[in-house]
This record gives structure tokens, sequence and C-alpha cells, in this order.
């Protein structure tokens, strides 16, 4: 057979025996590709049909794993124990062991001394747990105990420590002497201020009388059972000032500090409370805060400043004297729906003719801000004056704002230029305030009563305390130790005297009742 078209044509005897032939070679070429085509496909076929009983096989492996594991599942949550509170066996002589005790009394420096008991019982029954919660007042003699503890606890010898100083009263003549301590080289680093648990308890007495005698007992007591201390920070009140000269008997370079904040406030009230239009503006501020307190303008209402402490609190004012005139200046504002143009000038128009005064207020308010702040961060040292200096450059505007400025740093220089070379030590009080506000915090609305014997947890609600310092107290201050230092000092509080009034009374209108009812 011919191997090309040429050879082939050449072989046959005409050229459509040679065009037949083709055609013919063609179809049994197309018909042995379609017969190959068919049996491929039988072979794809064949192996989807595998593969799809393979997946069958796969899928139905699959589930049967999956019941294996949910049973493995089921049977692994039946067989876990019950969730059990940590081995806490109880102290001597205590029904509950330190952990749980360490728990409600830092639960209650938080919450409350009723509040604590209600949250544990949420809480653990919230955990399907059967626990007995201790009572409040369980807790609040824990508390006691704790902060006598604390207060009794000696200092570790040093002649760095440096005390902060500092009355609190809420009713009645009595008030509160708290002393706390902190050591110079122990500071928090610049930029971060002093915290609760940086601070000690050395003495937290009530008494009604604080002269300068007094104080002086306090102060020599303190000296004799923990060292005198490097430094002595207060505020300006004469008979925490001058007292620490005692001082200088046992340590000559013994030094006294004056709390910024207070001489801030201070300066700030001479600056700006010496001006004539703030008083009238004050008055203004009362009568609006009476005149819109019930009205649509409720939310407009001024901020509410306790007259003893105005200066330590005058920013708040002057905040919402901006925001009023911004107010009154801006018609689309949203604080302005449902109150009409002519209602809202009627109630707050005044103030535009405050706005130079404000703007001049204010700025003295942002140099004393700044102060404190910057203070309360970095404490004092050398230099401290200049970089505050520096700092209030800016917001110096106004004269008033100078001035405030200029007696500022001038304070700082001459409380710098007590140090030594490399010192650094605290110059506000404000933690000391703060932690004032903690034992507040725990009396809850029983600070409107005058101080009870909670005052004795003072000690207690600086720091968390853990199962550790809880065994060391309870070691050293029995429930004994407790009362006696209450009798000692807060022999009958404020409460105790007002139980007494009125349970005389009652008994005398009794006693009345039974007299006429046999005549």
């Amino acid at each position: 057979m011919a191997e090309s078209w040429m050879d082939f044509r050449g072989q046959v005897k005409s050229r459509c025996s040679a065009w037949a032939r083709s055609l013919w070679v063609g179809r049994q070429k197309f018909a042995e590709q379609c017969r190959q085509l068919k049996r491929e496909k039988a072979e794809a076929e064949q192996r989807v049909r595998e593969l799809q009983a393979a997946l069958q096989r796969e899928q139905a492996v699959s589930q049967r794993l999956r019941g294996e594991a949910w049973r493995w599942e089921s049977a692994a949550q039946s067989r876990v124990e019950p969730l059990r509170l940590p081995e806490d066996p109880p102290l001597t002589g205590h029904g509950f062991g330190p952990q749980m005790i360490s728990l409600c009394v830092n639960v209650a420096r938080r919450c409350g001394l009723r509040a604590t008991e209600a949250v544990l019982r949420i809480v653990f029954e919230w955990l399907g747990l059967t626990v007995r919660i201790p009572d409040w007042t369980t807790i609040r003699t824990w508390l006691q105990r704790l902060g006598v503890a604390a207060i009794e606890e000696p200092l570790e010898r040093a002649d760095d420590w440096v005390w902060l100083v500092d009355h609190s009263n809420q009713i009645g003549v009595e008030k509160v002497l708290a002393v706390l301590a902190v050591r110079a080289s122990q500071l928090p680093p610049p930029g971060t201020p002093l915290r609760h648990e940086d601070l000690r308890v050395l003495t937290v007495q009530p008494g009604t009388t604080w002269k300068t005698a007094d104080v002086a007992v306090v102060y020599e007591e303190l000296a004799e059972r923990h060292g005198a201390p490097r430094a002595v920070l207060c505020d300006g009140a004469p008979e925490l000032r001058d007292t620490v000269e005692t001082l200088r008997k046992q340590r000559p370079d013994s030094i006294r500090l004056g709390d910024f904040k207070h001489r801030a406030a201070n300066v700030l009230k001479s600056v700006v409370g010496g001006d004539p239009r703030f008083a009238e503006f004050q008055t203004h501020v009362g009568r609006t805060r009476c005149a819109i307190q019930q009205t649509e303008l409720a939310h407009l209402v001024p901020p509410t400043v306790r007259p003893k402490a105005r200066f330590m609190n005058l920013a708040a004012t002057l905040h919402w004297a901006t925001a009023m005139q911004w107010l009154l200046d801006t018609p689309a504002a949203q604080g302005r729906e449902s109150i009409t143009p002519a209602r809202l000038e009627e109630k707050l128009g005044w103030l535009r003719s405050f706005a130079v005064d404000v703007a001049r207020w204010s700025a003295c308010q942002r140099v004393v801000s700044i102060g404190v702040t910057f203070v309360s961060e970095q404490g004092l040292s050398r230099g401290t004056a200049d970089r505050f200096g520096e700092l209030v450059a800016d917001s110096s505007a106004h004269a008033a704002s100078r001035d405030i400025a200029e007696r500022l740093t001038q304070f700082l220089r001459d409380a710098e230029s007590l140090l030594v070379e490399g010192e650094r030590l605290p110059l506000s009080t404000e933690i000391l305030e703060s932690s004032f506000g903690l034992y507040k915090q725990l009396e809850r609305q029983h600070s409107q009563s005058g101080f009870t014997s909670l005052i004795a947890t003072f000690g207690a609600l600086l720091r968390p305390t853990t199962p550790a310092m809880i065994r060391s107290a309870f070691e050293r201050v029995k429930m004994k130790d407790v009362r006696d230092w209450l009798q000692k000092n807060l022999p009958k509080t404020l409460t105790a005297k007002r139980l007494t009034t009125y349970r005389e009374f009652n008994a005398t209108q009794k006693r009345a009742t039974k007299t006429i009812a046999l005549t």
C-alpha cells in the first residue's frame, strides 16, 4: 500500500478511485476514534461510580466518628468533678480561712460591707456552689482588725521617710488627724503620681480639739516610735505646719513642705476671689441654679461647689460658664432643642457680660491645673520651678494668670531650696485626701452621721489584702485590741450620742403615757 497520496494516486486506475479510497480511510479512522472515546467515557463513568462509592463510605465513617466523639464528650462531661473552691482551712478560732477572709475584705473595700455579702451570694449561686457567706458585721470586724494592725505595724528604719498630714471632719466638732508615710527612695518614677498602696498609715486619730500642743504630742509619739521623718508635708493649717519644729529636736534636718494644691487654691482665691466681678458672678450662678433646676433647662444647671473648697474646685464652674456662652452663640446646637431663644436668653444671657472675665479666670485656673498635675506626677526636686515656668509660659496671657504663675513658681523655688542635690520628695497631699474618699466610700450614707467605729478600718483600705497579710495581722491584733483602740480614740461616737438622746426621750414618753393611763 502506498505511503502517500501521490504514491497512492499512481497505483490506482483513476482519480475517482483515489477519492473513494481516501474517504473510506478517513471514515475508518473516525470510527476508530469514536470507539476510543466510548471506551474512555465508559472508563470515566466507572471511575466516577467508584469515587462516589468511596465518598459514601467516607461520609459514613465520618458520621460514625462524629457520633462516637459526641458520646465521648458527653461521657467526659458526665465525669467532670463539680467546681470546688481551693483548700482554705479555717484560722484558729475562726469559721473561715484566710483566702475567704481576704476575698471578703477586698470586695468590701470596693463595694461596701452590706453589698459584699449580697455580691458573694450571687456569684457563688451562679457557680453552683454551696458556700457559707460571712455576715457583713463579721467582715466589718475583719476590716477593723486589719486597720488597727496596719496602724500599729512598725516602719522599717530609714532616713528618707516623708509624712503626709491632714485633717478631715464630717459633722460636729470632731476631726480626724491622719498621718501617712512614704519613703522618698520608693516614690513612683517621674510621670506617675503616688498610689494608695505606696503609703503606710502611721495614725488615724479622732479628736475634738487639735491645737498646736495636741498635734505636737502626736508628732512626738510617732517620732519616738518610728523615728523623725526627713520631711512633713501638710497644708497651711498652723497647728500642722508650726508643730514640725518639735521634730527638729530629734532630727535637725527635718523640713516642712507645703501642699502645692492648697497653696495654688489660696493664690487663686486671692487673685480671682479678690476680683469684685467674681462675687457678682457667683451670685448669678447661685440664682441660675435655683431658677432652672426644675425647668426644661435642667440639663444646663451649673455644678454644685462646696463653699469651703470653692477655689479647689473652680474649674467645673468656669467650664460650665464657657460652655453656656458657646451655647448662647450657637443656635443650631442640639443642647438648645425644646428651648426657645427668648427663654435661653432670659436665664443664661447674663453670661455674655462676663465673657471677658470668664476668659481671664479660666486662664488663671489653667495655670493652677497645669501646676497641680505637674507636681502630682513629678514631685519636687531641684529644677522643678524652672520646668513649671516653661509649662505655663503659654497659659500666662493675662496679667492675673502671669501673677499666679509667678507666685507658684516662687513657691516651688522656695520649696526646692530646702532639698539636697539629687533629692526628690512629694509635694501633694491629694493622695491623702483620696484616702479619706476611700473611707467615705466604705461608710456610704453614714458619712453624714459623724465618725463611727469604721474609722478603725482606715489602715486596711489603701492596699489589697492577701492571705499572708490576714494571718500576720490576726496573730498580732485581736478583737480586744480593736475595742481598746476604739475606746482610746473614739470613746463615744456622734451616732451613739444621738441614739442615747432618742432612747432617753422615748423612755420618758413611755413613762408619761403609762402614768396618764393609770390615772
